[in-house]
């Protein structure tokens, strides 16, 4: 375990990018709480920040996205991790690999990962209606 320990956290917004190794935000490269390997940078879209409703790309085996996977949430950013290079090189016989679930504004990011319980969400569940309270309920369920 990393700095959470085995402590539920749920990150939301910026509380999941600062899980990230790093970000770089207006040319400042800031050092993150290295949870997840990864760098947060400004999205590619012609348009940021990216806000509104959008549909993710949920994990599958998802506890989080459980009943709502085809459902639209709530983003308000500019900047996001486009990449989770430990999914691309854990041995998944031996580990279980955090789930990743994607979005695209510009192109893919990262919009949530579930890490036992340690978990993050790019958009805002509590700004995200049913969907939202859905996936908030799953959550403190896959504490128990």
């Amino acid at each position: 375990p990393g700095r959470a320990g085995a402590r539920p956290v749920l990150g939301i917004c910026v509380g999941m990018q600062v899980m990230f190794t790093a970000g770089d935000e207006h040319g400042v490269h800031t050092e993150g709480l290295g949870e997840w390997p990864g760098l947060v940078e400004r999205l590619e879209a012609h348009v940021v920040p990216h806000m509104g409703w959008a549909t993710v790309d949920a994990a599958e085996g998802s506890a989080l996205f459980a009943g709502v996977d085809d459902q639209r949430f709530y983003f308000v950013h500019s900047y996001a991790a486009h990449s989770f290079p430990l999914s691309e090189t854990v041995d998944r016989e031996r580990f279980a690999a955090p789930l990743v679930t994607w979005a695209d504004h510009g192109g893919p990011f990262v919009a949530a990962v579930e890490n036992g319980p340690l978990a993050a969400t790019q958009f805002h569940p509590e700004k995200s209606g049913d969907a939202g309270a859905q996936l908030l309920t799953n959550w403190v369920a896959s504490l128990r």
